[in-house]
């Protein structure tokens, strides 16, 4: 088309376009931006085409395609208007509005397309806000373009409904938990539980649904944010086994307690009742008993530079905090009940973790006694496998070592079983004598090339026989004791199991097995209830970073 008919056409029309840009935009500057830019597209398309059919419904199809921009990249654009009337703006020229007055509704549209599940949300915000045809939107998401309008019908009503539902939050939104615990029983993955549980967010969405199922809509609702971030963490924690899908509804995957004072108060009384029968019986037969001064309990730790010639025997007291929580740990396993296994309950995660997670929320203002043991730094126990060893280890407020978080305990433990393996028929290099005695469990004097002295400063039990006669005297006061570790367990149990909801009640019959066995809260009672009493004493500072480790017969 030459230049003069372009004029002409853009001229008659230029009256009728700022009309139609006048009433859709908040300001006169607005209008006379965007009338410009549907003139000024017009005007150049008409200087390359001359096979238009219908002049006036390409001049308005740009009115609208203009609009669109106008109001996806406006800084106040989008902040609400009910879908049908976004859908009229767009489609009919006549069609007036204020959006001044229009705000208010623009904010709770746009709440509202966020409570659309993910598909919805997507052709929504394509068809309304990005003007693709139908059509379009279909092969884009690669499904049928009847399911697409299915779609635009069921999210019209469903926000209409929403935009006449007053939402309720719960107190979640204005008073969210946080995790005082967080830990695992089992194998670790790739992945530290720090990653799943790195917000307040990924922890409340969890403690939403820790008694029943809700969709990521009535979890935003409880939380007051909005959906889209819910169901991407949500995604997330359900890929990681912390979650389950049930249809649309996510449910917790492990276990939140949220323990009264009265349980806590149970619980301690029962494990002080429990370790001043079991850990001071244990101690008396073990220093009575002539037993620590066995030639195959090997331990060469000391605060003093090592000797050339001769390793020095550990002080017992050393000895006892290896001891001690590893036979109370080990001894009596014939009395336990093991009807459920760790396979029943575990969960298989995407990063080869394979455990059983738990977390507590402990409110602020419990009050507890005076005398109440609490758990502190406390991880374990921990043990790994090679092939005939093993090495058993506790960290806790007592020991100096780095944090589980700084530090790989699998790899750490399986390189440390190794090289005291290689040890008893080879020297170890200088490196790896370095990075034993730079976590403690080795010392060394000399030169490696010359006259060289290396004592393991971990207790090790050398043999199987050893081993077996230290479990033995656990099994012994274990068996004398059952009774009354029964009576003592039973109400416990029954409370404890009421404190959990009924799909997960399994996972808490499996960890209450351990009750008086390989389980932390006993084994700290066993060794604050012999320092309250003055039988151990507390470590040394050189004794702290090998504390409480053995290397033992699998």
């Amino acid at each position: 088309m030459n230049r003069h008919d372009a004029e002409r056409i853009t001229t008659e029309y230029l009256k009728p376009i700022f009309g139609f840009a006048l009433k859709r935009c908040k300001n006169h500057q607005d209008a006379e931006d965007l009338c410009q830019e549907i003139v000024l597209r017009v005007f150049r398309t008409l200087l390359t085409k001359d096979d238009i059919d219908d002049l006036g419904k390409y001049i308005w199809t740009v009115a609208h395609n203009s609009l669109s921009n106008y109001y996806r990249d406006s800084a106040n654009s989008m902040v609400g208007i009910s879908i049908d009337e976004y859908s009229d703006v767009i489609t009919d020229p006549d069609a007036e509005f204020d959006i001044e007055d229009k705000r208010e509704s623009f904010h709770r549209l746009q709440h509202e397309i966020a409570y659309l599940s993910k598909l919805q949300r997507r052709i929504v915000i394509a068809y309304y806000f990005e003007n693709l045809k139908q059509s379009d939107i279909a092969k884009e998401l690669g499904v049928p373009i009847g399911t697409v309008k299915w779609h635009l019908f069921e999210a019209k009503k469903e926000l209409k409904r929403g935009m006449n539902t007053m939402r309720k939050s719960s107190e979640l939104k204005f008073n969210p938990i946080k995790f005082h615990s967080i830990g695992l029983n089992g194998s670790i993955g790739t992945k530290s539980l720090d990653e799943f549980f790195r917000s307040p967010l990924s922890q409340n969405i969890c403690y939403c649904v820790r008694n029943s199922a809700k969709t990521v809509a009535e979890i935003a609702d409880d939380l007051g944010v909005s959906p889209v971030y819910v169901e991407t963490e949500a995604e997330f924690l359900e890929k990681y086994g912390f979650l389950k899908a049930h249809g649309d509804k996510y449910i917790v995957n492990f276990i939140i307690s949220e323990p009264t004072a009265e349980l806590l108060k149970m619980q301690d009384d029962m494990y002080k009742r429990a370790a001043e029968l079991f850990a001071n019986e244990l101690y008396d037969e073990l220093v009575c008993g002539g037993i620590l001064d066995d030639p195959d309990i090997l331990c060469s730790q000391t605060d003093d530079p090592i000797s050339l010639k001769v390793s020095p025997k550990a002080d017992r007291n050393f000895i006892l905090w290896a001891l001690i929580p590893f036979i109370a740990a080990f001894s009596g396993e014939k009395l336990m009940d093991e009807r459920i296994t760790f396979s029943d309950v575990a969960t298989v995660r995407p990063d080869g973790a394979y455990n059983i997670c738990h977390a507590s929320v402990v409110p602020d203002d419990i009050v507890l006694p005076e005398d109440y043991v609490y758990m502190r730094n406390w991880c374990g126990p921990m043990w790994n496998s090679g092939d005939d060893l093993m090495m058993w280890q506790i960290d806790s407020e007592w020991s100096d070592r780095a944090p589980i978080s700084e530090r790989n305990i699998t790899e750490e433990q399986q390189k440390t079983i190794t090289l005291y393996d290689f040890e008893d028929d080879h020297p170890l290099s200088a490196n790896e004598y370095a990075w034993l005695a730079e976590r403690g469990y080795i010392k060394t004097n000399g030169d490696i090339d010359g006259h060289f002295k290396s004592a393991w400063q971990i207790v090790v039990l050398a043999n199987t026989e050893i081993k077996n006669k230290l479990l033995s005297i656990g099994d012994r006061i274990k068996e004398k004791y059952k009774a009354d570790f029964d009576a003592l367990k039973a109400p416990y149990t029954r409370a404890a199991l009421e404190s959990v909801p009924h799909h997960l009640k399994k996972v808490r019959e499996f960890e209450l097995q351990f009750v008086f066995h390989a389980e932390g809260w006993f084994l700290l009672h066993c060794i604050t209830t012999l320092l309250n009493n003055g039988k151990l004493s507390k470590p040394t500072e050189g004794q702290r970073k090998a504390l409480m480790t053995i290397i033992a017969p699998k």
